[in-house]
């Protein structure tokens, strides 16, 4: 059985939605970067604080090791994106789906304290949606809107993975 990898902006809803899509289906779900951190044993932000390159390499070793697992429903690290060869291993074990959610949405649910990459404030989300939509769009197989409801969101989501299984 095919992976569901959710790709997306920091903050788009892969977590919360991964969860419930996952209980939905009865099927594993991982975050990718809780996965990450247990199998590396340091947290994202000590990983950053060496350097971006030495967390993105641990973010390829974890990518490589969920593409190994089958049936699952995958919440990526926003920036998954950035490296090619990320997508290319998540192509060979599932579909990969875009959640989309605009910048102005996500600036008002998101505590950008809680994470390494938002920390300079509501601004850099904007920046990063400039600099990975184009990333997004051109690396997905399927996009979900998540710009309304949650539940409108799931549905989507529970719609298209019947659909392509």
């Amino acid at each position: 059985m095919k992976n569901i990898i959710l790709i997306g902006m920091p903050g788009c809803g892969k977590s919360t939605l991964g969860k419930l899509l996952a209980q939905q289906l009865q099927r594993p779900f991982y975050d990718a970067d809780s996965v990450l951190e247990e199998r590396e044993g340091r947290s994202i932000k000590e990983l950053f604080a060496v350097s971006e390159e030495c967390f993105r390499d641990a973010e390829t070793r974890t990518v490589k090791y969920l593409s190994g697992l089958d049936g699952c429903v995958i919440a990526t690290g926003g920036g998954v994106v950035k490296r090619a060869e990320n997508i290319e291993i998540f192509k060979t074990s599932g579909m990969i789906v875009f959640l989309d959610r605009l910048p102005e949405k996500i600036v008002q649910d998101v505590d950008t304290a809680s994470r390494p990459l938002l920390a300079a404030g509501r601004q850099r989300i904007f920046d990063l949606y400039a600099e990975r939509i184009g990333l997004y769009r051109r690396y997905h197989d399927h996009s979900v809107d998540n710009n309304g409801e949650r539940e409108a969101a799931l549905q989507a989501l529970l719609e298209l993975v019947r659909r392509e299984s």
